[in-house]
């Protein structure tokens, strides 16, 4: 909270980054009943809401109701107002993630590849992170839209989609995205495609009571806290974690929402393996990635060179909630 800005009303400079911190945020209120910080839904809500040139928010120009021509970041306020919703039961919330999920929806295209969400509006690439994005959005605006079929439709194309894909690999982890000919383009797994899928899953499961969903999240989740392309030690690494590496600014925060999705699956699934998971992170994060102020760092499980900002901040804090 040092870092925000409450004239703006968002965590400077990062778009993105603001929606993913104010969601963890909310997580934080909700699982600890602290809620000092309530005041800042809607203050982020009222003074981002409009329209803003380029260079104000990013490169990108917002062009009203938290969307831009960057597909997934829209998408990405469309999960945060879902949390506020359930937060605060403030209807003004879900009608803005529906309408962000309807903003998204317009980049749904069965016409290549069979279906997925284009990342930007000049339809240059289909990622793991912007399909994984609108699977859970739209499941979890139909389950909060009472009578709703259009979402459940929707979500259910995504959901069967996202597992034919190709983006999963043998090994039961997501792939950055897709070639222009709709193949796994084999580029890096980062453990937040990895928590979208999941999550994606879970809300779907719960939205349609499909088990397949269930299981198949479970299998992406088995993959993703055992394999070494994602692990070190039993704890979340990234691939610029390691050695004399730096995450850049969209990196720093991909764990705390790997974290926040497994957190949902153990939630729903009762899992001592995906709990004890949890714990584990979150005791490397506050044993080894903590400064005297308690600031926490983008390596939990610690090491030099270690960043730390705001976002490595509410990445680590999702460590720490998920347990």
């Amino acid at each position: 909270m040092y870092s925000y800005d409450p004239y703006p009303g968002w965590w400077p400079s990062s778009w993105w980054n603001s929606a993913a911190t104010l969601t963890a945020l909310i997580e934080y209120a909700t699982r600890t009943g602290d809620r000092r910080y309530d005041w800042v839904i809607a203050r982020t809500f009222d003074r981002n809401k409009g329209t803003f040139p380029a260079g104000e928010r990013g490169t990108d120009p917002i062009e009203g109701d938290f969307v831009s021509r960057a597909v997934d970041d829209s998408a990405w306020w469309g999960l945060a107002w879902v949390a506020a919703f359930d937060h605060t039961g403030d209807p003004r919330y879900l009608a803005m993630a529906t309408t962000i999920a309807g903003y998204v929806h317009q980049f749904w295209d069965p016409g290549t590849c069979g279906g997925g969400v284009w990342w930007d509006r000049e339809r240059t690439y289909k990622n793991a992170v912007t399909s994984g994005l609108y699977l859970r959005l739209t499941a979890s605006v139909h389950r909060r839209t009472p009578g709703d079929t259009l979402w459940l439709g929707r979500a259910r194309a995504a959901a069967d989609w996202y597992l034919a894909s190709g983006m999963v690999n043998a090994a039961n982890l997501v792939n950055d995205g897709l070639t222009r000919d709709c193949r796994n383009n084999g580029q890096p797994v980062w453990t937040y495609n990895q928590g979208l899928a999941i999550g994606g899953l879970v809300e779907t499961w719960r939205a349609t009571g499909e088990t397949r969903l269930l299981d198949a999240a479970k299998r992406l989740a088995d993959a993703g806290t055992t394999s070494p392309v994602l692990t070190s030690d039993g704890v979340l690494t990234e691939r610029c974690d390691v050695g004399q590496n730096a995450c850049d600014d969209n990196q720093k925060q991909f764990k705390g929402i790997f974290s926040r999705y497994l957190a949902d699956l153990a939630a729903a699934t009762g899992s001592p393996a995906y709990q004890g998971f949890a714990q584990r992170q979150a005791d490397s994060v506050w044993a080894r990635d903590r400064d005297p102020l308690n600031r926490l760092g983008q390596r939990w499980a610690g090491g030099s060179p270690n960043q730390l900002d705001w976002r490595t901040q509410a990445s680590g804090l999702g460590a720490l909630t998920a347990v």
